[in-house]
């Protein structure tokens, strides 16, 4: 068993290999980057997870977590507060160029931006526990295609970027995501204590705050294509074509939740009317980002 579970390691990687060519050696040894397998076992088991949890969640009551989600909350917020600050220092301290930045000119300030990108990269399967979060507290309507897409997806797509383009161009997108990290978990962890609620005027501002983002990044990839600097072309267009489906997807459920016209039902109940007079609707940071400000499950 052991042995034919070696052999086809070697045949998944030599088909990697394959198909997007020679991976930077710089990266080479790095926890969870030299074989595919342990990142799509991962993912394999996050997505039976989902399944047999709910099913073992179905005839049983919820957990409360509180604590749990106090601490989980803050420790996303530390980490992404930590790349934040990091990725800053680590481009400023190599000239990054904004526009357009390669893969090797920047020495020892590429290899400081990988290693904080390999922290990016894992946070993503740490992140699965906002779904795990959902099962045990019975939020399975929170878990959406969009949710679990977007999980799901990031952790093997960043396995990618650790192996063949892990610093230059691919700073940004993490950096910009890492700050809006801190606001959302922030809100998160503060959402589940309950004299906190009231200060929480601001999570109609986070929305737009998460489009914004997927729109620059899409900007900031593209203007690598226009004016080229090195940075493979491939990766660019995999990349606006990756963002743009989050913006699809996100757009659509914007359409959904804010365009209908409600209901004369739901313009007499009170708690939906105030989340459509907020500019702000819960589902939404569920699907993006794995948890959410339900105050009536606490």
């Amino acid at each position: 068993m052991k042995e034919t579970l070696k052999a086809f390691d070697r045949e998944v990687n030599a088909f990697v290999d394959y198909m997007f060519g020679p991976r930077d050696a710089r990266v080479r040894g790095w926890f969870l980057l030299d074989s595919y397998l342990p990142t799509f076992f991962l993912t394999g088991a996050y997505l039976l997870c989902i399944w047999l949890g709910n099913k073992f969640m179905k005839n049983r009551p919820p957990f409360s977590l509180r604590p749990h989600l106090i601490v989980y909350n803050l420790g996303i917020t530390l980490l992404s507060f930590y790349m934040l600050i990091e990725l800053i220092l680590a481009t400023w301290e190599g000239g990054y160029n904004l526009q357009c930045q390669n893969l090797h000119s920047a020495g020892e300030a590429d290899i400081r931006v990988a290693k904080v990108l390999w922290w990016y990269y894992f946070s993503k399967v740490i992140e699965f526990m906002d779904t795990i979060f959902f099962v045990l507290r019975k939020k399975s309507s929170q878990i959406t295609f969009l949710h679990v897409y977007h999980h799901a997806t990031m952790f093997n797509i960043w396995w990618c970027v650790l192996n063949w383009i892990p610093c230059g161009q691919s700073f940004f997108g993490p950096t910009l995501n890492s700050f809006i990290h801190v606001l959302m978990y922030s809100y998160y962890g503060l959402s589940v204590i309950p004299s906190m609620r009231k200060y929480l005027w601001w999570k109609k501002y986070l929305t737009q705050a998460q489009l914004i983002q997927f729109l620059l990044t899409i900007v900031h990839t593209l203007s690598a294509a226009v004016k080229p600097c090195g940075f493979p072309f491939g990766c660019l267009m995999f990349q606006s074509s990756y963002m743009a489906t989050l913006v699809i997807l996100f757009i659509n459920f914007y359409i959904k939740t804010y365009r209908k016209a409600p209901s004369r039902t739901a313009v007499k109940e009170t708690p939906v009317t105030t989340e459509i007079k907020n500019g702000f609707h819960k589902d939404y940071f569920a699907a993006a980002n794995g948890l959410q400000n339900n105050k009536k499950a606490q």
